[in-house]
């Protein structure tokens, strides 16, 4: 819960700096904009896709058959 909690405020934070720094001129950039959208958004997919590995697009599987298979030639 501390990771999520502390990644949402790096969120907001970055956020904040980026509008802040943006502000400054007259005209918005969209290029920069959607590039921040769209890397904020790719870092926080891998980050919540390495926390569950099961689940998302890194798996274990193959580590997960290595650990039965050690466990099968232990008994």
């Amino acid at each position: 819960m501390v990771v999520f909690v502390m990644l949402a405020l790096i969120a907001c934070a970055a956020a904040f700096l980026a509008g802040h720094g943006m502000s400054g001129s007259k005209t918005r950039s969209w290029v920069h904009s959607i590039g921040f959208a769209a890397v904020l958004a790719v870092t926080v997919y891998i980050i919540m896709d390495m926390e569950y590995p099961r689940m998302g697009l890194i798996r274990v599987d193959s580590f997960d058959q290595a650990l039965v298979a050690l466990r099968q030639s232990m008994k």
